[in-house]
């Protein structure tokens, strides 16, 4: 059988030594697969002044279904290779590297499912050919959903966080292409959970709180990484980049029914405050929790939160802190019982004007530090950002390539 045609054509110092009557030297891409049989450019090349068969490369992709998720790679028969492209049809580039030998050249990156390449390639003769081949369609595709989202400013226990839409067999391979960049080299590991929601998740948490300042960048390069089994391929990358803000803390004793901030390790915020009745389902959570939304006014629904109708309310100032639910808000009908006991369903309750002091003080990202005998457990390592629960050798157990 013939490969695809393919087509090769002398430059440089080539095209000068045809002129001189000298012998061309072209190079052509015989595809691997179609050994055995010339290709069109082949076969025009062997009609040259000298009648010497061309320079043979070959390239491991091909054809119209060829597979994704390896490496583009070229290969020289003789002489050696001095560039070689390969862009998609969307202009973006295969980034890659010449061997020392000059005889092969790798792409950086793997070829990406569903997606038409073009293939360039130079010898130190000036010979040029080129070729193309297409990957095959990926049946199922996998997307990312990134916290805390692409230029925003964060409080200094917020992680990164990636929620995938189908599973991710292929962890370690995945988190190879995950990297973070500090502008301060902050030390940090990657950990896979399986998320509130049931999905597959990693976060990146620093080794201790961030440092105010400092600048994070990820590049997710997840395009044409194969997420394993039931979960598809990846098709396109997802870069975010963030900055860390001030320094704050927020610190609430179970005990003494106190909400403090701190900032820089300052007490700025005193507030009395009522906190899930002990016992029971209704408690507060204990250990360090991360503010990860301020909501606002939200309708407050017993019900969502399996305690059947002892609720339904609206409540300001909202500030989640768990998936499962509980809030820092206002909650001026607890009046009674801010600073002396803990009698809410399970939430933080503060005065009107102390929750809306707070609220516009704290940042999504400041960790919540929760202490006291009346908590009912510790915040769990998916229910909300449950990560700075884990000491340090823990959390990097999560990672998978430790």
């Amino acid at each position: 059988m013939t490969g695809p045609r393919t087509t090769a054509r002398s430059t440089g110092r080539t095209a000068a030594r045809t002129a001189a009557g000298a012998g061309a030297v072209a190079l052509a891409l015989a595809l691997s697969g179609c050994a055995g049989a010339a290709s069109d450019a082949e076969a025009d090349a062997k009609s040259g002044a000298d009648g010497k068969p061309p320079t043979a490369i070959s390239v491991n992709l091909q054809g119209t279904r060829a597979k994704a998720g390896a490496p583009v790679k070229v290969t020289l028969a003789e002489g050696k290779l001095t560039e070689v492209t390969v862009t998609d049809s969307k202009g973006g580039r295969l980034a890659g590297t010449v061997s020392a030998d000059g005889r092969a050249w790798t792409s950086a990156r793997s070829a990406a499912p569903g997606t038409a390449y073009s293939v360039r390639a130079q010898d130190d003769q000036g010979g040029t050919a080129t070729a193309e081949f297409t990957t095959a369609a990926p049946e199922l595709v996998n997307k990312v959903t990134l916290a805390p989202g692409d230029k925003r400013t964060v409080g200094i226990a917020q992680p990164l966080s990636l929620v995938f839409d189908h599973p991710v067999k292929n962890k370690a391979e995945v988190e190879k292409h995950l990297k973070v960049t500090t502008s301060n080299n902050t030390e940090g590991s990657w950990g896979w959970m399986e998320d509130w929601s049931g999905k597959s998740r990693v976060d990146w948490r620093p080794k201790e709180y961030w440092k105010p300042g400092t600048k994070v960048t990820l590049d997710a390069e997840l395009n044409g990484v194969d997420s394993g089994e039931g979960g598809g391929w990846f098709v396109r990358d997802y870069p975010m980049s963030f900055t860390i803000g001030k320094q704050q803390v927020v610190k609430v004793d179970l005990g003494s029914h106190r909400l403090k901030l701190f900032r820089d390790g300052a007490l700025v915020k005193d507030a009395p405050m009522s906190a899930g009745t002990p016992g029971g389902e209704k408690a507060s959570w204990g250990g360090t929790a991360v503010l990860m939304s301020k909501e606002g006014t939200v309708n407050m629904r017993s019900e969502t939160v399996g305690l059947g109708n002892a609720y339904n309310k609206m409540v300001d100032y909202s500030m989640r802190l768990t998936w499962s639910g509980m809030y820092a808000h206002a909650a001026p009908w607890n009046s009674a019982h801010l600073g002396s006991a803990n009698t809410s369903s399970g939430c933080i309750g503060m005065s009107d004007a102390d929750a809306a002091a707070i609220y516009e003080a704290v940042q999504v990202g400041d960790p919540f530090e929760i202490t006291g005998d009346d908590a009912k457990g510790t915040v769990a390592l998916n229910n909300g950002y449950g990560a700075w629960n884990l000491d340090w050798s823990q959390w990097q157990a999560k990672s998978a390539l430790r």
